[in-house]
């Protein structure tokens, strides 16, 4: 692979060439359509090239040949897409290479010289708190475009996994931010959108050549590279705020099995997540967050989240973990092998989920769980208040569908935080004199048996967030309903006592535990001021 090189004339005259072609994700799904653009997601190139083919050739079309599809064009239609930049600034920066197809007695035919992809190249829509934006991305080509397994030093490019960390980013304001394990540089990239300076660091010396690629072709500054393996590069500094999508794949640590920088840390098992939790607390200024994706183990008569919540053991942080999924071994190990460019019915995949079946087995390995970590370091005050909770500590399942969340989950995770440092200093009497409101996206479903008056089952529905859904009886649907922000819990707790004639303590010591907790889950928000 060629290294990839940063001049900031031929960036900021690539970025001129891109959008003189209008190479955006809009304009690029226009070329070939939504079933051809799906097809590509399955990794198949024939119905957008059948499209292409019912077109002229333009500067869009060329930059979709080579840089999405993969493909070589002439060099004269290269030339014509990249005026400002020229073909030659753009083979120096490693982007594109060259190849001479030769003549019947083996010279070089310059009538068809072709120009190939060296990486992959493509348009970047997103939403976040501060509005829609977009950004080119400079990653390696995948298996597609290479028609082979993926090297070892490959550079991820956007996927799944990006767009979900790159949503849970809190949308608050903040000096420093450590990017650990930058890859492309995409997270980074967001974060300086919240941040006065980020640090991103990584291991592959590639990957951090790509990632400052990035930031240089889309204009961002404010960004520090760094080499190193992961709190290396920044011992002894604190951040506002960490992110990161560390390479937390579980891997046998074998000769024969392949190891991609991108996702596999070197370590045995989940230990690369444990050691990267674990960290947190020593890098975090007081009252800072981290953001991450992760996996972890479930060995025999284990729980995966019993094992997350023993590295937090010391209590120094606020912990959440959200598991969003799991995978039995088999399962596991199709999918990381599939990852990686080794296809299914093959010899040589076969070897290799033997090789993770037997690494799970002598290691007792029942499952494996991916989901969300947010963590905060508590600050000096405002901790620890009589009543309360001094700490987040919240391991949980959450399989279902998200609630509507077109900026991500940033947002909710911020509330969630507040809410939970508020409840920390509430005690009973406090919360009782609280004034609360519904929040806006809660609605309520009732459901009755036929002709019947009564509901037998009432649910409260979480429209944004986590889409939490709720099962509360008439009592916590009263009150819930009456929570405008007039009255204080105790005086709505205190009408609905009278109103159905129960003991107002009891029903008092009934309620309060649930309202807390629909108060961190969001369905209720506590005052503002």
């Amino acid at each position: 692979m060629p290294t990839i090189t940063t001049d900031p004339a031929v960036t900021t005259a690539l970025a001129a060439d891109l959008d003189a072609a209008g190479f955006t994700v809009e304009r690029i799904d226009a070329l070939w359509g939504a079933e051809a653009a799906a097809s590509l997601h399955r990794g198949s190139r024939v119905a957008a090239l059948r499209a292409l083919a019912a077109r002229e050739t333009t500067p869009l079309t060329t930059l979709a040949t080579l840089f999405v599809l993969g493909l070589p064009v002439d060099r004269a239609d290269a030339e014509r897409a990249l005026p400002a930049a020229g073909l030659d600034g753009v083979l120096a920066a490693g982007l594109l290479r060259i190849d001479d197809d030769t003549d019947d007695a083996g010279a070089p035919d310059v009538d068809h010289v072709r120009v190939h992809p060296a990486v992959d190249l493509r348009p970047y829509a997103f939403v976040d708190d501060l509005g829609a934006g977009s950004w080119w991305i400079v990653s390696d080509l995948g298996e597609l475009a290479l028609g082979t397994a993926l090297g070892e030093e490959h550079v991820l490019g956007i996927g799944g996994a990006t767009t979900t960390l790159s949503g849970l980013q809190i949308p608050v304001p903040v000096r420093r931010v450590l990017d650990l394990g930058t890859g492309c540089g995409i997270q980074a990239m967001h974060a300086r959108r919240f941040a006065e300076q980020v640090v991103a660091t990584d291991i592959s010396r590639r990957a951090l050549d790509i990632a400052r690629f990035n930031a240089h072709l889309n204009g961002i500054d404010g960004i520090e590279f760094r080499l190193g393996s992961l709190y290396e590069p920044v011992a002894g500094e604190r951040f506002d705020r960490i992110v990161s999508n560390p390479p937390f794949v579980i891997t046998p640590r074998r000769d024969d099995v392949p190891s991609y920088e991108y996702r596999d840390g070197g370590m045995v098992g989940d230990a690369l997540v444990e050691t990267v939790l674990r960290g947190l607390a020593d890098h975090l200024e007081p009252g800072g967050t981290a953001q991450l994706l992760g996996n972890w183990e479930y060995h025999w008569g284990v729980d995966g989240l019993d094992r997350v919540r023993s590295w937090f053991a010391d209590g120094a942080l606020d912990a959440w973990v959200v598991e969003r999924e799991r995978e039995d071994p088999p399962a596991y190990a199709e999918t990381w092998i599939r990852d990686g460019g080794t296809k299914p019915g093959t010899a040589a995949f076969d070897t290799l989920v033997g090789a993770w079946l037997d690494d799970f087995t002598a290691r007792r390995v029942t499952g494996v769980g991916f989901g969300y970590v947010v963590v905060r370091r508590p600050g000096r005050a405002g901790q620890g208040q009589p009543g309360g909770a001094a700490h987040l500590r919240r391991f949980e399942r959450v399989p279902e569908a998200l609630g509507s969340n077109p900026a991500g989950l940033g947002a909710t995770v911020a509330r969630v935080l507040d809410a939970a440092e508020w409840l920390a200093a509430q005690d009973d009497a406090a919360l009782a004199a609280a004034h609360l409101r519904v929040a806006g996206d809660v609605t309520e479903e009732r459901h009755y048996w036929p002709g019947n008056d009564d509901p037998t089952v009432i649910t409260l529905v979480q429209g944004g967030g986590f889409g939490r859904r709720v099962d509360a009886d008439t009592a916590l649907a009263a009150f819930v309903g009456a929570c405008d922000g007039e009255l204080s819990v105790a005086a709505i707790t205190g009408a609905i006592a009278q109103i159905t004639g129960v003991d107002e303590a009891a029903l008092s010591a009934d309620l309060l535990p649930r309202v807390r907790d629909l108060v961190l889950d969001g369905l209720l928000l506590a005052p503002t001021s």
